[in-house]
């Protein structure tokens, strides 16, 4: 719920940066309150570039993740254990 809510908060602080910062003169901006006299393409396409980057950055992070074996770590958990209790053995 809270990244849900978060999303709505940061979409509507975008969408009003975008038309606080296309507005010039008696030029409507990107998003006016007419849709017919804006250019919402303009918006669909930093949308698009913004998806982009972060898909740039999703496929770095992907490649830099290295997977766990999770039944080798187990084995090498185990052998810690028995290794720990024969040195507890052995005292």
């Amino acid at each position: 719920m809270a990244s849900i809510s978060l999303g709505n908060y940061v979409s509507s602080m975008l969408v009003n940066m975008v038309m606080g910062i296309t507005v010039r003169g008696n030029s409507p901006g990107w998003i006016p309150e007419d849709l017919n006299d804006g250019h919402m393409d303009r918006f669909y396409f930093l949308i698009a570039a913004l998806t982009a980057a972060d898909f740039v950055i999703y496929v770095y992070c992907a490649m830099w993740y290295k997977c766990i074996n999770v039944e080798e770590s187990k084995i090498e958990a185990l052998k810690d254990r028995q290794a720990e209790e024969e040195a507890i053995n052995r005292v």
